[in-house]
């Protein structure tokens, strides 16, 4: 003000709501410059019905109340006067204020905000090059409410460097200095908002919903927000509707709510502000529809919602509202004032009717009425809880002209100067103070160290409350037991376009929303490495997995224990075949030197019979875990041992070829048929099939070799030796089978000598067997896995020796047990002395 240097000037630009049981009554305090009582008149209305942007500010009437706007005001008088009251905050250093209405209207707020930025002489803005040294006639501006009336004024006043501190703009584009340098908030920005609101669905596991915003600035920018978070979190929206608010908005509430019920949502997010959600929530209430409702800060508490008729039919609410401690002098404080205005107006002898009529400097007639009656306007919810932000707002420019004035507990220093906006501003950024046990300061982007709190909308006999089930700064915190779902059961509602895929089983998106997909099942050698996943990853090298799995492992292999059934059942068999072998070994060594044994070999029919014994027992080798020197062994013993044994059969069946078929020449050269050229046979056969063995185990890999190289493409493996390669693998086991043949050749045409024992019919039937068990051996082991490869190996091995000990040992051991008169060498003759006779009546023994 003009010659009064102690009176610093804020103003507030204040939105002011409908309230019809407010219209009788008033006061006529806002521009009384008391110590108290800070006023005079000043307009709070709004608009009557909606209209266009573009009317003329003549045109705009606003004379409907709005009772959180006239409350909101009345804080901020409260906030001057507590700070006025108090001498340790400006002492000698008075604050006033003036309150014009925005009437939430552009045209509306540009002229208070111009008055603002006069240089205090007059009503009329200066026009200068320089505004450094420019005084105005407020050194800042509390307000305005909506981020819509703030975009209006805040690069005006940011070019004058006036600060401007807004209690209800939340708009996150006014974080950008560059663009508004010099505002300021009391309450949160909405990008924390939309950070809550993501973080609140993914709690619940909601990532299907609708997301519904008034269409002003507030709106907008909270939906582009939430939506391009939404979906960098894997929520997918499926719905994005605006509701108009300078038109008639019932029409497009509708088509909204039709699209919403056609994307089958279970959630949707409410961003609007207050006036935009009653009529949203009116037609929701008429078709019935239920839902989880996420609400923002400008509606979450308003009382047009909250009390509609049939609002706790619609659904579970849920709402962010700000952090806001309680102002303890508030209360009593408009008791008092109040009571002052009704003491005022019963002392007034007369009333001018003139002041009846709203205008711009009597905006509020029917405040001339206030009473005691009236604190139901301050205690409001949504008051109490949006009166911190005003107080805030007005304490800490007081603050900042603390040090701005050098103020100590007495007096300030330099009172006596201009303040200047640019110089206020500085000061505000550095500003750090406790309001109420509260720790207040602006960060560099000028938004508050505040948060938000989660409220659930309960009822109580029609009467809602406002639980709080949890709070937002930086990251959520939430106790959902508290929340009263309504659903059956209590059950927490679902809202997902595609249920959750199963363990191992990536999403196949389908149509437009990521959140909407088929589950594939991961096949073997890949892996659901996410839970949202889109595609199976690869395993790494030397890893495998099996069909839908979660994770790779290494490989386990497997192996014939001596304890599982396979193995047991192969021991007992060897152990059979092995009595077998002893018992017929034990039983010619009984009757060594007599004329059968001497002609089945003599010591060479011990050394098979031996080396029967040690193939059997070779055996062993496959169970058990192999290593490198089982792996050495197991074919060389397995395939040298059945070699010996068939080339002494094949050196008996060389003899009987000769008798038979060079009769003649028999005498001269059976001796030595009989002795070295026996011996012979057998020792060039072993020596072929250890040079076989030699080489395949040159060639083959060692176990440990083979496993390092072994590509991974299985969890568990049955663990053999290697047969590679598989042609010396082959040769080897295939050796013993000529040798068999050759015998079976050299003996099945063979004559049966008359009254003597045939020895080809043994050599024959046995060599047979053996050849015709290894060869369906073959075909089968080829089709077969390892391990039981490993097992049919064996058993064939015991198979075809036990063929060998009962068709060609086992006739001999009845001769010698039940006919042991025929053991004469007469019996033997043919083999023994190369003198056969051809059967022809009585067969041969």
């Amino acid at each position: 003000m003009p010659g009064q240097n102690h009176v610093l000037l804020l103003c507030c630009l204040c939105s002011l709501g409908s309230a019809n049981w407010l219209q009788n009554i008033g006061t006529n305090l806002f521009r009384s410059r008391g110590d108290i009582m800070l006023g005079g008149l000043f307009p709070i209305n709004e608009l009557t019905s909606n209209l266009s942007q573009r009317e003329e500010p003549s045109d705009i009437q606003c004379n409907r109340i709005n009772s959180l706007g006239l409350a909101l005001s009345l804080v901020m008088k409260f906030s001057v006067d507590n700070i006025n009251a108090d001498p340790n905050v400006l002492p000698g250093v008075r604050l006033g204020f003036e309150t014009y209405d925005t009437c939430q209207q552009p045209a509306v707020i540009m002229k208070p905000t111009l008055l603002f930025l006069s240089n205090g002489t007059t009503e009329e803005v200066a026009v200068k090059c320089n505004y450094t040294d420019y005084a105005t006639r407020a050194v800042a501006v509390i307000g305005p409410l909506t981020s819509e009336m703030s975009s209006v004024v805040g690069k005006l006043l940011g070019f004058f460097l006036m600060p401007q501190i807004s209690y209800g703009s939340t708009s996150d584009k006014f974080s950008d200095k560059q663009l508004y340098p010099s505002f300021m908030r009391t309450v949160p920005t909405d990008k924390w908002q939309v950070v809550a609101m993501v973080e609140l669905l993914k709690v619940f596991g909601w990532n299907w919903v609708a997301v519904v915003a008034s269409e002003d600035e507030y709106g907008r920018q909270g939906q582009r927000q939430f939506s391009a978070l939404a979906s960098k979190e894997n929520i997918c929206v499926a719905y994005e509707g605006l509701i108009p608010i300078y038109s008639d908005p019932v029409p497009t509430i509708k088509d909204i709510l039709e699209s919403v019920n056609e994307t089958k949502v279970g959630v949707v997010v409410l961003f609007s502000l207050a006036q935009p959600a009653a009529k949203f929530f009116k037609e929701v209430i008429l078709r019935n529809m239920t839902s989880v409702w996420v609400g923002s800060t400008a509606w979450a508490l308003h009382n047009d919602i909250s009390t509609l008729p049939n609002i706790d039919k619609v659904g579970t609410i849920l709402a962010f509202a700000d952090m806001s401690p309680p102002l303890a002098l508030l209360d009593p404080y408009f008791q008092a004032l109040f009571s002052q205005i009704q003491q005022q107006r019963l002392n007034q002898s007369s009333h001018d009717p003139t002041l009846d009529i709203p205008s711009m400097d009597n905006p509020c007639p029917a405040c001339w009425y206030l009473s005691p009656d009236n604190m139901s306007l301050v205690k409001d919810t949504l008051l109490q809880r949006n009166a911190f932000s005003v107080y805030a707002a007005v304490y800490s420019v007081a603050q900042a002209l603390h040090s701005l004035l050098g103020c100590n507990a007495t007096i300030c220093q330099q009172s006596s100067y201009k303040i200047y906006p640019w110089q206020l501003l500085e000061e505000l950024k550095n500003v750090s103070l406790d309001i109420n046990g509260t720790h207040f300061e602006f960060d560099d982007e000028g938004n508050p160290s505040m948060g938000y709190d989660l409220l659930v909308w309960t009822w109580k006999k029609s009467q809602v409350k406002f639980r709080e089930i949890g709070n937002f700064y930086l990251n959520l915190s939430i106790n959902s037991t508290l929340i009263e779902w309504h659903t059956v059961s209590n059950r927490v509602p679902q809202s997902t376009c595609s249920a959750d895929c199963g363990k191992g089983e990536v999403r196949r998106v389908k149509g437009f929303h990521s959140c909407c997909f088929d589950c594939i099942p991961c096949e073997e050698g890949t892996f659901q490495n996410h839970t949202d996943d889109i595609q199976c990853t690869l395993c790494p090298s030397g890893k495998w997995s099996t069909p839908s799995s979660q994770s790779c492992v290494y490989p386990t292999y497997t192996y014939l224990t001596w304890n599982c059934y396979e193995s047991l059942g192969l021991v007992l068999a060897g152990v059979v075949v092995l009595v077998c072998e002893v018992s017929v070994g034990v039983l010619f060594l009984r009757h060594r030197g007599t004329p059968m044994v001497d002609a089945a070999g003599g010591a060479l029919c011990g050394l098979s019979l031996l080396c029967l014994i040690g193939c059997s027992a070779s055996l062993v080798l496959f169970l058990g875990k192999p290593g490198d020197l089982v792996c050495r062994l197991q074919l060389p013993l397995n395939a040298i041992f059945p070699t010996v044994t068939l080339s002494t059969i094949l050196a008996t069946s060389l003899q009987i070829l000769y008798v038979t078929e060079f009769p003649e020449k028999i005498s001269a050269h059976l001796h030595t048929f009989r002795g070295p050229g026996s011996w012979l046979v057998v020792l060039a056969c072993s020596g072929v099939q250890a040079g076989l063995c030699a080489w395949f185990v040159q060639e083959a890999p060692t176990l440990t070799h083979f496993r390092t190289n072994l590509e991974v493409n299985f969890v568990t493996r049955f663990l053999s030796c290697p047969v590679t390669p598989l042609l010396n693998f082959g040769i080897s086991l295939g050796f013993p089978g000529v040798l068999a043949l050759v015998s079976f050749m050299c003996t099945f045409m063979a004559l049966k000598p008359a009254g003597q024992y045939n020895m080809a019919r043994d050599i024959t039937i046995s060599t047979l067997a053996y050849c015709v068990v290894w060869v369906i051996f073959v075909p089968i082991y080829t089709g077969l896995d390892d391990k039981n490869k490993s097992i049919a190996h064996v058993s064939v091995t015991l198979i075809s020796h036990m063929g060998l000990v009962a068709a060609y040992f086992f006739p001999k051991c009845h001769l010698l047990l039940k006919r042991p008169e025929l053991n004469t060498a007469d019996h033997f003759r043919a083999i023994l002395e190369g003198t056969i006779t051809p059967a022809q009546e009585q067969p041969a023994q």
